[in-house]
């Protein structure tokens, strides 16, 4: 089985800004010359997470909204005592959501679903640029 690495590059606006990546990680898993395997996609940071979802308005507020409602910004976070950075509520969600998805590919292909796209979301306070780690594993 062959591996190759390669990453993503990206620029957020913070405060779960989401973003599509489904055209850089199929690139990435055309670029590999892999026709069928996995691709993995880490994101190293401990306030952003990736996922699956149809990336369309409505869905992508609903996401949002879910995580205002159940892990709202302005609570008290343990984290806030230790290092005083307002984001408490940032680690907490990208825990909730994970750092990581994997997708089989065939043919070379995602074998994603016809609304399904691969989503990014930045949880911290403020614009980032963050480095994507993408893996194709395969033959």
């Amino acid at each position: 089985m062959a591996v190759k690495t390669t990453s993503i590059s990206i620029s957020t606006r913070g405060n779960a800004d989401v973003q599509d990546i489904t055209g850089e990680v199929a690139e990435a898993v055309t670029q590999s010359g892999l026709k069928s395997g996995i691709v993995t996609v880490f994101c190293p940071s401990s306030t952003s997470g990736v996922t699956t979802i149809e990336y369309e308005p409505g869905a992508v507020a609903d996401l949002r909204r879910l995580f205002d409602e159940i892990i709202p910004q302005g609570r008290a976070y343990a984290h806030e005592a230790a290092w005083h950075d307002g984001n408490g509520h940032s680690h907490v969600r990208a825990t909730l959501l994970g750092p990581s998805l994997s997708v089989p590919f065939v043919a070379g292909r995602l074998t994603l679903g016809t609304w399904q796209q691969i989503v990014y979301l930045d949880f911290d306070v403020r614009p980032r640029r963050r480095e994507l780690v993408v893996q194709v594993m395969g033959e």
